[in-house]
């Protein structure tokens, strides 16, 4: 195994933070909205250390706000004087915000909280671009006949969530593209069945065994993570009916083996040495060495496999295999998802054609894969996952040796993905 080599010209790290319990989809959290879920998640954190950057995000849009990140912070009641801005990147939001703060560091910058939340329980309803012109010239106008127009809107004015958080060049949905896959691919429903069991079954154990429990601010509404199923079963999981092709009877993906709706907050810190020093001394942290951005057309790949073209480019960058790597925390958008990830990068002729990388990555190490669950069972909300996934990282890898190795890897929305490669020091 070659010695990697950091991506930055000077030590960056990650370190754990804290966030919210993931809520189910219309449950406990669902009155909240994405500031307000991520005030609680900043508080707790900047009470450990300030931080001289905040970088948040949100991936639903809101008219509310513009920039969440200085919204939560002053909504926070934090120091005015510390300055905050957004980032989006669909599934990849804030792990993209770890990346950003990771290039900032420096210059007076030494400590950065990033993170991200989503509320998907409330999706906010717009009007489509032609009622709202027609509303704001009337109003400019005639601003009577402008109120009586609100009243008369119709069904067909309004762009209401009714196919979830389609694909806006598409129009379907992450779970419609990934069911096209997992058949390209030949992902079986037992195959992501047999991955959503592992999965519910790890985050309990990990509630029940207190991994979670310096990780997760308890809320009034909730203490602890609400979608893992601990009663969940083979039998269940298989009983279920399809969730996206529903008339074919070839259908794979279940709301079993799909991530939940989920609202969630989430957020960690991105420290050079010197902001490292700021936090409490038992804050568990990683060396970030390297990241992979990728993108691919998702008329001919499929919407969520970037990741397949990012991890052989990273891993050939630092001359490592599978086997190099200790953990491998891999975002479950879908199980499928994850199974037909892998498939691809374990197959050397598939990753010459399309990555260009020609290298033997060897065998898949499967028993290195989210010892926690993943988001299948913990649940996704958007924005709050990156963030979610690197903390629970850096807790996982703490314990090992010193040069052990991990892999996050969040495929996004639009074909695009993110993976960054972290290093116990």
């Amino acid at each position: 195994m070659s010695a990697p080599v950091d991506r930055f010209p000077y030590a960056v790290f990650v370190a754990a933070g804290l966030r919210t319990p993931f809520g189910r989809g219309g449950g406990a959290l669902a009155s909240y909205d994405a500031i307000r879920l991520s005030v609680p998640v900043a508080q707790a954190m900047a009470a450990r250390a300030e931080p001289d950057l905040v970088v948040w995000g949100s991936v639903i849009p809101s008219l509310g706000w513009s920039n969440i990140a200085r919204e939560m912070w002053l909504d926070a009641k934090l120091n005015p004087n510390v300055p905050a801005f957004s980032v989006v990147l669909a599934c990849s939001t804030s792990m993209t915000a770890a990346f950003a703060a990771a290039g900032m560091l420096g210059g007076g910058i030494d400590l950065t909280m990033v993170g991200g939340a989503e509320v998907m329980s409330r999706p906010p309803i717009g009007l489509t671009a032609e009622a709202s012109k027609r509303l704001s010239d009337l109003f400019v106008r005639d601003p009577a006949a402008a109120r009586a127009a609100l009243k008369a809107l119709e069904p067909k004015d309004y762009l209401l969530p009714i196919k979830g958080w389609a694909n806006r060049i598409t129009g379907r949905t992450m779970g419609d593209h990934m069911q096209e896959t997992a058949k390209e691919w030949g992902i079986t429903r037992e195959a992501q069945d047999a991955w959503a069991l592992k999965s519910h079954h790890r985050a309990i154990a990990g509630w029940n065994d207190g991994f979670f429990d310096d990780l997760v601010i308890k809320l009034p509404e909730l203490e602890r993570d609400s979608n893992p199923r601990a009663d969940t079963s083979a039998e269940k999981l298989a009983a279920l009916k399809p969730a996206f092709d529903k008339t074919s009877g070839q259908g794979t993906l279940t709301a079993g083996n799909s991530s939940p709706i989920t609202d969630g907050a989430a957020g960690c810190w991105i420290a050079n040495e010197v902001g490292l020093a700021r936090l409490p001394a038992n804050t568990p942290y990683l060396r970030l060495v390297d990241y992979e951005i990728a993108a691919v057309d998702h008329h001919v790949e499929g919407l969520l496999m970037a990741p397949s073209y990012a991890i052989p480019r990273l891993l050939a960058r630092h001359g490592l295999r599978f086997d190099d790597i200790d953990l491998w925390e891999l975002h479950e958008a879908f199980a499928a998802q994850v199974l037909a990830n892998v498939a691809a990068i374990e197959r050397d002729d598939w990753i010459r054609s399309k990555t260009g990388v020609d290298a033997d990555f060897g065998t898949f190490p499967w028993d290195r894969v989210n010892p926690n669950g993943g988001s299948v069972a913990i649940g996704h909300p958007f924005a709050a996952t990156g963030a979610r996934d690197l903390s629970q990282t850096v807790k996982e890898l703490w314990s090992q040796p010193e040069g052990s190795l991990a892999i996050v890897s969040v495929c996004a929305d639009g074909g695009q993905g993110t993976v960054v490669l972290l290093e116990r020091v």
